[in-house]
């Protein structure tokens, strides 16, 4: 008798909780369908042509399929299975799904396998109502989707994405009486979020948002434009989000809550392979939803969330030229990283040649003698660079002070920017989408100003010292910047000058290879304005006088110097990022000191370069290089 009596209460027990579970269900598949996500997909107007050829996929239509395989566990070859059911992947681990297609060589497979799935008739997307421990009162109410293939920058077979809307409520009864607090979705390795709100939103009846997948990559946009990222967390490139449009409003299936019924229902939500084939780095199949770290803590993740995305005006002078010469850019980068996965001897073989031919240079140069006084002289190639590291070496701390005005002016920028920024919120003006993009633009262009005015600043200054050095006189760092600031209304001119030539070209992207030629041409004018006292017009026109015949020699020595004072310190700071967990804005301090210092190296060798023109330009070259006359006398 008390057997039974035992029996009964746990049969009792198990039907209220059974109860509570279907209850609980219900709910959530409720919720779900009330904020179901309307998808607004790029139209593609021909087979194989731009646009978004795919659509939120029913994932259950990858199963007992022929054309898809199981494969696994470690490598991209042995076989488990041809058209694997749900069941199988339950709990499978380093295992893989392949799909008919090679996905670093799409073509058109990966559309008509798509089509031929039946993808267009069967949108879908899932919904699952998640709590976190630790943050009561919050629930996250995410819907994720399936796309059959990535077509972007990373190609890949496979690609999860998703949306999230957090309520600040602790179940999905609750949430039914209530409006979400937010709203985010994602985009690469990171997301970006709205305020339930915020205009930047768009609902349809009120509670259904809105969600612009780019075209190619998937990633969740609120608005229509062309995004771009340069971080892992935006995407390196260019997402488009931008019209025609063919909206669709998938159907919605709620995967339940509750662990063991998730499993029973939905036994691939346990698979924690990839959907997609194996292949290096961020060319391999995604992870499922249960793999992300938003499965699990919906609500610290959204912590993280960006406020807004930079979209780039779609008008302007020139257009969107320099723009879609970036796009291009990363997308040809992609395709070369393809190149090397795909054929890595050939690429190898060809950074060796240019590594041989570097080492000849190299070896062929003549460094010494060193010689570093007596600057107004005619110089080899190599003893150019040599002159110019003895110098920097014995006079390290006057050119380190010279170098840390760009320290200040970098605290300048960032705190001018922030400025900014903080005026267009006191204004009210709504810093989303293509105004986001024009205030990065115009944030870049206050960045880009003040680190010229640095670097021409530095040049003059350093020209300034190395004569008064070269005359057996004593200066530090404050001095031969009075000396500088003495010509600073013509040095500003020419550099304004220069700027604004060079910014006209490149933003036509055709031009590009014009403006690298005129940079180069006039990489000399802050050392004809301090040392030769010459005007704006004049001191482009003579800089241009100095290279011309020596254009190949100044951009090595000049340009390449340049470009790695500007690199070195991001490059540090990426080590760094790959080696270390400092936080992010301390390797910025890091890259900036760094940059500090390498800026007079630069400047000291131009100003070398300089002199070594000048007296190309002004003596008959008489007298043999290796004896290191002293050949023209500097005055002023």
């Amino acid at each position: 008798m008390r057997q039974l009596s035992v029996l009964t209460a746990v049969a009792a027990v198990a039907l209220a909780w059974s109860a509570a579970a279907s209850a609980a269900l219900r709910d959530e598949t409720e919720l779900a369908q009330r904020h179901a996500p309307v998808v607004r997909l790029v139209e593609q107007t021909e087979e194989c042509g731009p646009g978004e050829p795919y659509v939120p996929l029913d994932v259950e239509l990858l199963f007992d399929e022929p054309t898809v395989a199981l494969r696994g566990p470690w490598n991209a070859v042995d076989l488990v299975k041809i058209g694997p059911t749900a069941g199988d992947l339950a709990q499978l681990y380093e295992y893989h799904l392949d799909f008919p297609g090679n996905a670093l060589r799409p073509g058109c497979d990966y559309e008509r396998w798509a089509r031929h799935l039946g993808q267009a008739r069967n949108p879908m997307v899932y919904a699952h109502v998640a709590t976190e421990p630790g943050r009561p009162g919050m629930l996250a109410l995410q819907y994720w989707l399936f796309y059959a293939y990535n077509d972007w920058n990373n190609l890949h077979e496979g690609d999860w994405e998703m949306i999230q809307l957090v309520f600040a409520v602790g179940s999905a009864r609750d949430a039914l009486s209530r409006n979400p607090v937010e709203v985010g979705y994602s985009q690469h390795e990171g997301a970006e979020r709205a305020e339930w709100d915020d205009e930047k939103l768009e609902l349809v009846d009120g509670r259904r948002p809105v969600v612009y997948p780019a075209a190619g990559s998937h990633a969740n946009f609120f608005d229509e434009a062309l995004f771009v990222g340069t971080s892992g967390e935006q995407g390196v490139g260019c997402d488009d989000t931008r019209e025609p449009h063919v909206e669709l409003k998938p159907a919605v299936r709620t995967i339940s809550s509750n662990p063991a019924d998730a499993r029973a229902a939905f036994p691939w939500i346990t698979f924690e392979g990839r959907w997609g084939e194996l292949q290096e780095a961020f060319y391999n199949g995604p992870t499922g939803p249960n793999m992300k770290r938003q499965w699990t803590e919906p609500i610290s993740w959204s912590d993280e969330w960006r406020d807004r995305s930079y979209a780039v005006p779609t008008a302007g002078l020139f257009g969107t030229g320099a723009t879609d010469f970036f796009c291009s850019a990363v997308a040809k980068g992609s395709s070369g990283l393809i190149r090397l996965l795909r054929s890595p001897e050939v690429v190898l073989l060809a950074i060796a040649v240019l590594l041989a031919i570097l080492l000849f240079a190299i070896e062929r140069a003549t460094w010494t003698p060193v010689a570093s006084l007596r600057i107004a002289r005619r110089r080899h190639w190599g003893q150019l660079l040599s002159a110019s590291g003895g110098m920097y070496i014995r006079r390290l701390p006057l050119f380190l002070g010279i170098g840390v005005l760009l320290i200040p002016i970098a605290l300048l920028t960032a705190l001018v920017q922030s400025l900014v920024v903080g005026a267009f919120g006191l204004a009210g003006v709504d810093a989303d989408g293509e105004m986001a993009g024009a205030l990065a633009l115009f944030l870049l262009v206050i960045g880009t100003t003040l680190t010229l005015v640095g670097f021409a600043l530095v040049q003059a200054a350093t020209a300034c010292a190395l004569v008064e050095i070269d005359k057996g006189g004593s200066i530090g760092p404050v001095e031969a910047y009075r000396r500088a600031l003495s010509r600073i209304r013509p040095l500003l001119a020419a550099l304004g000058l220069a700027v604004a030539v060079w910014v006209a070209l490149t933003a036509t992207g055709i031009l590009l290879p014009v403006a690298i030629w005129f940079a180069v041409r006039w990489a000399l004018f802050a050392q004809v304005v301090e040392l030769e006292n010459r005007s704006t017009i004049d001191a482009l026109r003579r800089s241009a006088q100095l290279v011309r015949g020596h254009w190949l020699r100044v951009a090595s020595l000049v340009g390449l110097g340049a470009v790695l004072a500007l690199g070195a310190g991001p490059l540090v700071g990426a080590l760094l990022i790959l080696l270390t967990n400092a936080p992010l804005p301390l390797l910025n301090v890091v890259a900036g000191v760094i940059y500090s210092i390498a800026v007079p190296f630069v400047a000291i060798t131009t100003t070398y370069v300089y002199m070594d023109a000048r007296t190309r330009v002004e003596l008959k070259p008489t007298e043999e290089l290796h004896e290191l006359p002293a050949e023209i006398q500097l005055s002023g």
